[in-house]
């Protein structure tokens, strides 16, 4: 296939491995200010609606790209990093035989070739055969005359002397994606003399997520969510005593980097939503209140070097989950991670919120549910008239897909 021009289309990079299209599709500004930042995210060049390359920026100016043949498979795996002052060696590069598409879908290759470029002027070329999964790694040859062996046979590698300027390409600059296009012709798309790039991305939008019907979810009553028809009953869950002025949103497992919220300090209500559908309860949202002024005006809780420019359509800084808990603290509050499961996590088997005290007059610890797993979650700061802190609020999103409303 000859190409004179490639359409690019920018997208997160968390997922784009899924398919040849973006599941979390960007504009091309959002992906601009990430690539000034140094943050991941991904590039999809197309021709005639067919993907030819996915590329995919990582951090500390390391690139990776994917290279699909022309029945759209993606067969090869490309991995660049910096080798001197605007240039890329392309140090890795991984091909892959499938014998069907359902193979391929479910990636059980049946070859697969990786060339690395060695430090001392070597690359070496390494060729693995798999039959079905589990069985031994061995040249096919050994696998078809020799029955009688015990154990696998070594991986067949093949060193030789290559110059390292045969793997070097200009590292892009932004937009500048004509630096990839000689490694298009590894799966047999040739560029012309002159490719012209068309940008066909996404405009920004509403921008990254926002606060919306967020009283909603603590008041008593029916209400429609994605899973059908369902019953909001808000619950006490206990008076969180903050010492130091500094509310911590956290996975109770997970406690080295929380969000953190200004607040006075003193005693104030944690409140949970409880969400009743077909499918049983889950906690939908959870509250800690510190003023009796409804906010006028949420916000999003962002750690310092945490910016929304850099966020896509619907996109959102959270907090992340890994223990299906989370938990409000002062930011001083120490967790004994020993006793979490004896103290904190069994008990939330049968219950929705536990709560681990502190000695006298020291900060407890209220932990919930969080929604219906890991995962990662918005956490909005409601702001009263006068610009105080009058809640803060962990919704789950059960009552929305997560996109604004």
């Amino acid at each position: 296939m000859i190409f004179d021009s490639l359409d690019v289309s920018y997208g997160d990079m968390w997922g784009s491995h899924q398919g040849m299209t973006h599941p979390a599709p960007l504009s091309r500004a959002v992906a601009a200010r990430r690539h000034a930042a140094g943050m991941e995210y991904a590039v999809l060049l197309s021709s005639r609606e067919r993907p030819l390359a996915l590329v995919e920026s990582w951090p500390r100016g390391k690139w990776r790209v994917y290279l699909f043949d022309d029945r759209s498979w993606r067969m090869q795996m490309i991995d660049f990093k910096p080798h001197r002052t605007g240039m890329l060696l392309a140090h890795r590069n991984t091909r892959w035989q499938f014998s069907t598409e359902r193979e391929r879908s479910s990636f059980k290759w049946d070859v697969q070739e990786t060339t690395t470029v060695l430090a001392d002027g070597l690359v070496e070329m390494r060729t693995e055969f798999a039959g079905p999964r589990g069985a031994s790694t061995q040249p096919l040859h050994a696998r078809t005359s020799d029955r009688s062996s015990v154990g696998p046979e070594p991986v067949p590698v093949r060193l030789f002397p290559a110059p390292v300027e045969d793997f070097l390409c200009p590292a892009p600059e932004f937009g500048d994606w004509q630096v990839f296009a000689p490694f298009l012709a590894q799966q047999g798309h040739e560029p012309a003399t002159t490719v012209v790039l068309n940008d066909v991305s996404v405009d920004e939008g509403s921008g990254p997520l926002r606060a919306t019907e967020i009283e909603q979810l603590f008041s008593s009553g029916a209400c429609d969510t994605p899973d059908g028809p369902a019953v909001v009953e808000p619950v006490d869950a206990g008076l969180l005593r903050i010492t130091s002025g500094r509310l911590a949103v956290s996975d109770p497992g997970w406690i080295g980097e929380p969000r953190t919220v200004a607040v006075p300090p003193g005693e104030f209500l944690v409140t949970l939503s409880l969400l009743r559908t077909t499918y049983g309860v889950d906690v939908a949202a959870a509250k800690v209140t510190f003023s009796d002024i409804p906010p006028r005006e949420w916000e999003m809780a962002l750690r310092p070097d945490e910016d929304l420019g850099l966020l896509g359509e619907g996109e959102f800084y959270g907090v992340g989950v890994d223990t299906g808990t989370v938990a409000f603290m002062d930011a001083t509050r120490a967790v004994i991670e020993d006793e979490l499961d004896e103290d904190l996590f069994i008990p939330l088997d049968g219950r929705f919120t536990v709560e681990l005290p502190g000695a006298e007059s020291e900060p407890n610890l209220i932990a919930f549910r969080a929604g219906r797993g890991d995962g990662s979650y918005p956490v909005w700061i409601g702001r009263t008239d006068d610009g105080q802190v009058g809640c803060v609020v962990v919704d789950f999103q059960l009552h929305s897909s997560g996109a604004e409303e």
